[in-house]
């Protein structure tokens, strides 16, 4: 895929590879996803999707290769990480909340520590994001009060209350009740029609097909295809993908 002439990728992944010991993880991946471009990774468990993602923000720092946001180096020795990751909201699979605090402080407190916001101003954002996921009334809850689908979307109100460019999300639906899922799908493709640049990795094939630009399919390591959903659901390039979508709509079906 290419950007516009001169346009700059939100993010740039050039030969990235990643190991752990002897186990290499990533084999030599290179993606770029423009602009308000949704892009969902689809494979099977330990292909390599979630190290992928982790290695955007550097979570997981990449063996070799070169990761770019928004033109700046991530991967370079001297790039300020923090305020990379500052525009880039991540939405982990297990919530990640601060089981301590309440929604409203989960939500301020990296407002006040990481961007420098005074305290009204990151309550005012954080009522403003809690309300656009439909979650306002949470807002001196606990954590452990919440189902796991307003968890999951206090993570989001938490993730965009930073202001991010890009928003990352790894499997957000794969630890709820087939009942919650919906919930924050809703939100996710909310954020999609306004324009949001996501790189989604994630199991749902339905949103895959409605939501995404591209759809890429990673194997082992490296991605072994990758093209708009319709043309990589209705007629996939590889025997690999073919079997994997066989298998994953058929466990859908029953």
């Amino acid at each position: 895929m290419t950007t516009e002439a001169g346009a700059v990728p939100a993010v740039d992944l050039q030969d990235v590879r990643k190991s752990f010991g002897r186990l290499e993880v990533l084999r030599g991946i290179d993606l770029r996803v423009a602009a308000g471009e949704k892009i969902c990774i689809i494979g099977a468990s330990g292909s390599g999707k979630s190290t992928l993602l982790r290695c955007v923000n550097l979570l997981e720092r990449p063996t070799s290769g070169r990761v770019l946001v928004e033109g700046v180096e991530v991967t370079a020795p001297d790039c300020d990480i923090d305020r990379v990751r500052a525009r880039v909201g991540m939405v982990f699979q297990q919530f990640n909340l601060f089981p301590h605090l309440t929604v409203e402080r989960n939500v301020t407190i990296a407002q006040e520590t990481v961007l420098g916001r005074p305290h009204d101003l990151a309550v005012d954002t954080a009522m403003a994001m809690l309300r656009r996921v439909g979650l306002e009334e949470k807002r001196h809850e606990y954590p452990a009060r919440l189902s796991g689908g307003q968890q999951q979307r206090v993570a989001i109100a938490r993730a965009l209350a930073m202001d991010p460019s890009v928003m990352l999300f790894d499997e957000a639906t794969s630890a709820l009740d087939p009942e919650l899922v919906g919930e924050v799908l809703r939100v996710m493709r909310e954020l999609a029609d306004e324009g949001m640049t996501m790189l989604v990795v994630t199991h749902e094939m339905g949103f895959a097909r409605r939501v995404a630009d591209r759809v890429a399919f990673i194997d082992e390591g490296v991605v072994l295809e990758e093209s708009p959903p319709a043309e990589l659901f209705e007629s996939p390039r590889e025997e690999r993908t073919r079997r994997f979508l066989q298998r994953v709509l058929e466990r859908d079906e029953s």
